[in-house]
């Protein structure tokens, strides 16, 4: 390879590399040539950082988000709850399931249809899907039914559900307490 190298015009490899340390910015090779200059210079660092008779100093870590890192994937959940949110005002209408005016179970099966997971209709259908949740264990995206069954809203954090709660009322946050859950389901 360093034939190579030679003939592409690209730098030819270092055989014999000195390594200098620059305390919080890590090791460096460098050609022999520069071996005793960058040992006094190592050195003199130091007797910088840390005088003598002294340890030296932890320096802070610091973690960089990796920019080519691959994007953390949202739950059918979450990305429902962000589909749910966009329709906040929109009008209540019985039997409705978008995309502008919702019924409860409508809202439900509408958003969970754009995280690309189909919902049956009605909100006694809904109680039955996916995996039961405690109300201890709720996680936003969740779906709750209330009312003895007859309403559905997806859980938002906070003791929050997002839901279409009857005619004349827009879609909106209503405050949730465990008296009023029937069943709550975390759709996987």
């Amino acid at each position: 390879m360093g034939a190579v190298a030679a003939t592409t015009g690209a730098m030819p490899a270092i055989s014999q590399a000195a390594t200098i340390n620059i305390p919080g910015l890590g090791n460096f090779d460098l050609p022999p040539e520069l071996e005793q200059p960058a040992q006094q210079v190592e050195k003199q660092l130091q007797a910088m950082v840390a005088p003598q008779g002294q340890a030296a100093p932890q320096l802070p870590s610091v973690n960089f988000d990796n920019p080519f890192s691959a994007p953390q994937q949202q739950s059918a959940g979450n990305i429902a709850l962000d589909a749910a949110r966009g329709k906040l005002g929109a009008q209540y209408n019985w039997g409705a399931a978008g995309p502008q005016s919702f019924d409860c179970s409508g809202l439900v099966q509408w958003a969970y249809r754009q995280a690309g997971v189909e919902l049956p209709r009605t909100s006694f259908e809904q109680s039955h899907v996916g995996a039961p949740v405690s109300f201890d264990n709720l996680q936003a995206g969740d779906i709750v039914i209330t009312n003895g069954g007859g309403h559905v809203g997806i859980y938002a954090g906070n003791g929050q559900l997002l839901n279409a709660v009857q005619s004349g009322t827009p879609v909106s946050y209503t405050h949730l307490s465990a008296d009023d859950v029937v069943t709550a389901r975390r759709i996987v």
